[in-house]
């Protein structure tokens, strides 16, 4: 089940549960049972988990795979401006433009202080005696600025 449709129908789940806890907890009071406050307790703790779902549901953005794109782990981001993935050292020439657009439309633009942001795909290649250095693969730019 796809997650929208988990978090869909638990919301819906945890209203019903709630609405039907709050029924008990009313019915608790009007008897006096000795219960009645943990009811509470057990009917706003469902509401909050109902209203929290809901909310996880509204801003919930699934991941954008785009065809041919591989992994490539992110090594650094500064949180501005530049991100920095790393490419395994087999990794093939015709993948290289994919991975970079998949990772620039994974990019959110919360928190973030620069309009547009830099990825780079970076390669350590070896530079003897056991040291490497990096080599940019490709890069491209995720304007989060309308129009």
């Amino acid at each position: 089940m796809p997650l929208e449709d988990l978090l869909e129908t638990a919301t819906s789940w945890l209203v019903k549960g709630g609405a039907v806890s709050l029924a008990l907890t009313l019915v608790a009071f009007i008897a006096k049972w000795g219960l009645r406050f943990r009811l509470v307790g057990v009917t706003s703790f469902t509401f909050v988990l109902a209203i929290s779902c809901w909310a996880f549901g509204l801003s919930y953005t699934p991941t954008v795979i785009i065809e041919g794109a591989l992994r490539a782990p992110v090594v650094f981001d500064n949180g501005d401006d530049l991100i920095v993935a790393q490419a395994s050292s087999d990794f093939p020439r015709e993948a290289i433009e994919p991975t970079l657009q998949q990772l620039a439309q994974n990019v959110r633009p919360g928190g973030r202080g620069s309009a547009e942001v830099t990825v780079r795909l970076r390669q350590l290649q070896p530079a003897g005696d056991g040291a490497s250095k990096p080599v940019v693969l490709g890069e491209t730019t995720r304007s989060f600025s309308a129009g």
